[in-house]
């Protein structure tokens, strides 16, 4: 092969490559494939790959997801990477849609979080309210593992933290900042004998994976401010005019509408379910 030959090659080597980068940064898809940015929770418990086969089977829309943290989906929506948006933060989706970025926010299904922590509570946490568990760790200098990616959990537990009185306590050597998504963290706090607070579909994924026997433990749960709201959006097609604005809207339709939340109710692991549709 002489050195025109090898060059030719290379070139069209790396063409291929930057068109390939190019790809990557602005979100494409395959055709007819649908783009959704989700929080990790709708990824870890599965229900995604229980919901994306029967949304194409109604619609013949094909669905793909990148899972992150609620303010990271937000960003990804904002930037006109992906089509739609099922998330998890209801204060920071409502700023969304009032900044022009989003809209038709509908809500779609709910769970709980919980405080887990090591079945010898060192903290003395079990049975607490949620404020008053955090208030408990902190005195006593428990290790918590927090997501610290700016999702949906980590939000309530910065509001949490507030109402403890206390500030953040992002300082002291107790306090994990993982940077990772929700299972991660548990498996971080597990590692670390230490607590952590995560959804309950999330939970319940990593109790199954555990045998049904996890080194952490439900230790605070059924208090009024956990409520964790999941709600889908759809991008604002005059900030992402090139996006997949009506896939987009059908499956809204579908996931608020009765098929999907009867298949949301439907999804249970161990007979247990995971979220509890209330689409309007």
């Amino acid at each position: 092969m002489n050195p025109l030959q090898k060059k030719i090659i290379f070139n069209c080597f790396f063409l291929i490559f930057i068109m390939l980068q190019a790809g990557a940064s602005t979100g494409m898809t395959e055709p007819g494939a649908l783009l959704l940015a989700t929080t990790t929770s709708t990824d870890n418990t599965g229900l995604l790959n229980y919901l994306a086969p029967l949304f194409e089977k109604a619609t013949g829309i094909e669905l793909k997801w990148t899972a992150v943290g609620t303010g990271k989906a937000l960003l990804l929506g904002q930037n006109c990477d992906v089509d739609v948006l099922l998330v998890h933060d209801p204060e920071a989706e409502k700023k969304f849609i009032s900044k022009g970025f989003g809209i038709n926010r509908r809500e779609i299904m709910f769970n709980d979080f919980v405080i887990i922590g090591p079945a010898s509570d060192p903290a003395a946490v079990k049975g607490q309210g949620a404020v008053e568990a955090l208030k408990s760790i902190q005195a006593r200098g428990a290790v918590f593992t927090s997501r610290g990616d700016e999702s949906g959990t980590h939000a309530m537990e910065k509001a949490l933290w507030g109402k403890t009185g206390a500030a953040l306590p992002e300082k002291e050597q107790w306090y994990i900042q993982t940077g990772q998504g929700m299972m991660t963290t548990i498996h971080i706090a597990e590692e670390r004998k230490g607590y952590t607070l995560t959804d309950r579909g999330t939970y319940y994924k990593y109790e199954d994976t555990k045998g049904g026997d996890p080194k952490l433990k439900i230790l605070s749960e059924g208090d009024d401010l956990l409520k964790n709201q999941y709600s889908v959006i759809a991008l604002n097609p005059r900030n992402c005019p090139a996006r997949q604005h009506k896939p987009a809207m059908q499956f809204s339709d579908w996931i608020a509408g009765a098929e999907g939340q009867k298949w949301i109710n439907n999804f249970k692991l161990n007979g247990k379910p995971l979220f509890t549709a209330n689409g309007k």
